[in-house]
C-alpha cells in the first residue's frame, strides 16, 4: 500500500449530523436533510500514513434507496448509522444491510453506528440490543453523539484502520502476476506477400 491511500466511504443515516460533526466539527440544531447524496473529503493520518476519505453521505429515507444502492459498488466501507431513540431506524438497518449484501463487494467493512446517545431519557434501542445485533452478524458496532461530538471521530478512525488493514493484507495489484490466457490448437504458418497460396 502506497504512501497516500484512498478510501471510500458510504454513510447511509437520516441523522446528518453526524457527517457534519466529521467535517467541520460543529452541530447544527436545524440542518436540512440530505437529499439523495452528499459527499466529502477528508484527509487523516492512520498509522504513518495519510488517508484519503471521501464520504459520500446518503439519505436513509426510502424514497433515495433506488439512489444510494449505487453508491455502495465502489466503496471500501459502509457506516450505517440509526437513531438511538427512534426504533423505526433500528429496524431500517436490516434491510440497509440486505441493500449493502446485494450490490456491495463482498469484503466491504462496515460499521454499525447508534447516533444520538445524549439523549438518554428519549432511547428507545438499548447498548446491549445493538451490540448483541452487530455480534450476531459480526460488524463493530459504536455508538455516538453528534451533539457532543462524541465518538463521531471515533468512529471514521476506526473505519479508516479496518480498511487500511483489509487493503495491507491483499496483495498489491501492483505485485499481482497478470492473468495468463493459454489457446490450445494448430499453428497457423505465415504466409508472405500479400497474394501467396
Amino acid at each position: 500500500m502506497d504512501m497516500r491511500t484512498a478510501a471510500q466511504y458510504c454513510n447511509i443515516n437520516n441523522y446528518d449530523n453526524f457527517f457534519v460533526v466529521l467535517q467541520d466539527d460543529s452541530y447544527i440544531d436545524s440542518y436540512i436533510s440530505t437529499i439523495g447524496v452528499d459527499f466529502k473529503i477528508r484527509t487523516v493520518e492512520q498509522d504513518g500514513k495519510t488517508i484519503k476519505l471521501q464520504i459520500w453521505d446518503t439519505a436513509g429515507q426510502e424514497r433515495f434507496r433506488t439512489i444510494t444502492s449505487s453508491y455502495y459498488r465502489g466503496a471500501h466501507g459502509i457506516i450505517i448509522v440509526y437513531d438511538v431513540t427512534d426504533e423505526e431506524s433500528f429496524k431500517n438497518v436490516k434491510q440497509w444491510l440486505s441493500e449493502i449484501d446485494r450490490y456491495a463487494s463482498d469484503n466491504v467493512n462496515k460499521l454499525l453506528v447508534g447516533n444520538k446517545s445524549d439523549l438518554t431519557a428519549n432511547r428507545v434501542v438499548s447498548y446491549d440490543t445493538a451490540k448483541e445485533f452487530a455480534d450476531e452478524i459480526g460488524i463493530p458496532f459504536m455508538e455516538t453523539s453528534a451533539k457532543d461530538s462524541s465518538n463521531v471521530e471515533q468512529a471514521f478512525m476506526a473505519m479508516s484502520a479496518s480498511i487500511k488493514n483489509r487493503m495491507a493484507s491483499q496483495p498489491s495489484a501492483n505485485n499481482a502476476r497478470p492473468p495468463t490466457v493459454q489457446i490450445k490448437g494448430q499453428p497457423v504458418g505465415q504466409k508472405s506477400g500479400c497474394c501467396s497460396s
